[in-house]
């Protein structure tokens, strides 16, 4: 895999064209849970702000059919201790945004680490709302 650019979901990359223990560094800057929807913003040839703009990306998250099939694979095939803590999250706190962020970032961050080298390191950029789940998250894995 030499000087291979790849766009899409990283769930999908991973699984489909990225072997095990082949990656040196990861760094990772998810979504961070904001609520907000992020635009692409032009501007005029004078540098003035346009009119027109595009959605980037909403980052806001809702419990859907796609949330839960996450859990279901997740279920199948991430480690139990890994599963009970996810489990663990939605008991205590529900079918919510923070949950539907945590199923979908576990399920990624196990592929993730399946990626890594044993002497791999991965840098996780993430905001206080959701740091210290993940940082448990992390731990388990």
């Amino acid at each position: 895999m030499d000087n291979t650019l790849y766009f899409g979901d990283n769930l999908e990359i991973l699984r489909h064209h990225i072997n095990d223990e082949s990656i040196d560094l990861i760094y990772l800057d998810p979504p961070f849970n904001s609520n907000r929807d992020y635009n692409v913003i032009f501007k005029e040839a004078t540098g003035e702000e346009f009119e027109a703009q595009l959605r980037a990306f909403s980052d806001s998250w809702h419990w859907t059919p796609a949330t839960q099939q996450a859990l279901e694979e997740m279920t199948e095939s991430a480690p139990s201790k890994l599963v009970d803590l996810i489990n663990g999250f939605i008991s205590v706190l529900g079918h919510n945004d923070i949950t539907v962020y945590l199923v979908m970032m576990a399920i990624r961050l196990v592929e993730l680490h399946r990626a890594l080298k044993p002497t791999g390191s991965l840098y996780l950029h993430c905001d206080p709302t959701a740091s210290h789940y993940l940082r448990i998250v992390l731990d388990t894995i």
